[in-house]
Order: C-alpha cells, then structure tokens, then sequence
C-alpha cells in the first residue's frame, strides 16, 4: 500500500509540476510576442511612412482614375478634406512629443538627474506611441535617479515628474492640441483613445484619434449630402 501511495503522489507531483512548467513557457511565449510585435511597431512605421509620403501622388492619382465619373468631385473633395485633418493630426501630434520631451527633460534636469536632458528627449520623441514613451522615461529615469543617489527620495522625484506629465498630456495637451486639429471635442478625443485601447491595444491608441477624425468628415458630409437630396427636401 505504501508504495502505490508514493507512486500516485510522484505521479501527482510530475503532472502538477508539468502543469506549472507549462504555464510558465506560455507567459514567456506570449511576452515575447508582444516584445516582437512593439519592436517591429516601432521599427517598421518609419519605412511605411517614408514610402507612402514619397509615392503618395501616386497612389492618389491611381486611386482617382478608379473613381466613377458621376461621384469624383465629391469623393475627391471628401479626400481633401481627410488630407487636411491628417496632417492636423500629425501636426498636434509632434507638437504634444516636442512639449512633453521639454517638460520631461526639464523636470529631470532640475530634481537632479545628470542624463535628465537625454532621457527627457527619449521619452518625449516615442511619445507618439502611447504610453511607450513615458514607461521607457519612467523606468531609465528611476534606474539612472537611484544609480545615481541611492535612495528612495530622488526617484520619487522622478516619479512626480512623469506622473504630471501624463496628467497634462492625457488631459490638456493631446484632447486640446490633437483633438482641435483634428476637428473633434476633447471630450470626443477622449472617448476615441479608450474605444481603440480597448479594441486593438497600442495599435488602437495610435489609430483612435484619426479614425474617429476621418468618421466625422464622412459622416459630415453624408449629413450634407442628405439635405440636399429628394428625401430631405420633399
């Protein structure tokens, strides 16, 4: 009896033990995807931009010989008008990175943290990946304060810094200098943001405001479009 005991509890202990093993190699897998899939995020958007920027007439005059005849006026100035709102958006959106670089960088620089400047600007120009840059600033910053000091103190410091930058950019900077670029409320810009992190993740949060932007010019001007037909008027 005493040997089949110990032989179900070997056994139980084996399955259990897989059981654990095999949780832990799924984390890792699943970590480590996500790692990949940032990295290539960050490594692959620039190459996407510099090609669609530099054949980007082509591909508009290639997408207008497609167009119907009857509709390419209105569809071409439908394009027109997404043009516009784009490139608000990118426009706000370099200018919420180039704020909060100077913010960060100045913040650091004066609670004493000698590459203060440096980490500072690295957050800031990765600002336009949600939450990448301020983590990555966040987490140098705490490092390097800490190294440097020693104590708890000067990285609680750090920690006040980024806090109030994403206060600032999560409330001001981006629902003001995004969302008015691009047409739409702050409280609009808000809801967009929270909608795409949910939906699609990091992707979601770079996408948001501009797909909720290209919506309302759509929806603009099918309002527009209504009021002027037979339906509206009769």
């Amino acid at each position: 009896m005493k040997g089949s005991n110990i032989e179900e509890m070997v056994k139980g202990n084996i399955g259990n033990g897989l059981k654990i093993v095999g949780r832990v190699l799924s984390g890792l897998l699943s970590n480590g995807f996500a790692l990949i899939n940032l990295i290539s995020l960050i490594l692959i958007t620039p190459v996407v931009t510099f090609y669609m920027l530099r054949d980007w007439d082509i591909f508009v005059a290639k997408f207008e010989g497609l167009l119907p005849k009857k509709s390419k006026k209105g569809i071409m100035e439908t394009m027109s008008e997404i043009n516009v709102i784009i490139a608000g958006f990118i426009r706000g959106q370099l200018s919420v990175c180039l704020i909060l670089g100077l913010f960060y960088s100045i913040g650091l620089k004066l609670v004493g943290l000698e590459l203060g400047l440096l980490v500072g600007f690295i957050a800031g120009i990765i600002s336009f990946i949600p939450y990448v840059g301020s983590i990555t600033g966040f987490v140098l910053g705490c490092v390097l304060a800490f190294a440097q000091y020693g104590d708890v103190h000067h990285v609680m410091y750090v920690v006040g810094v980024f806090l109030v930058g994403q206060f600032l950019e999560g409330n001001f900077l981006t629902p003001k200098l995004v969302g008015e670029s691009v047409g739409l409320h702050p409280v609009w810009v808000m809801f967009a943001l929270l909608a795409g992190g949910v939906l699609l993740g990091f992707l979601g949060l770079m996408l948001a405001v501009p797909l909720a932007a290209i919506i309302g010019v759509l929806v603009r001007n099918a309002i527009k479009r209504y009021k002027m037909s037979s339906l509206y008027l009769d």
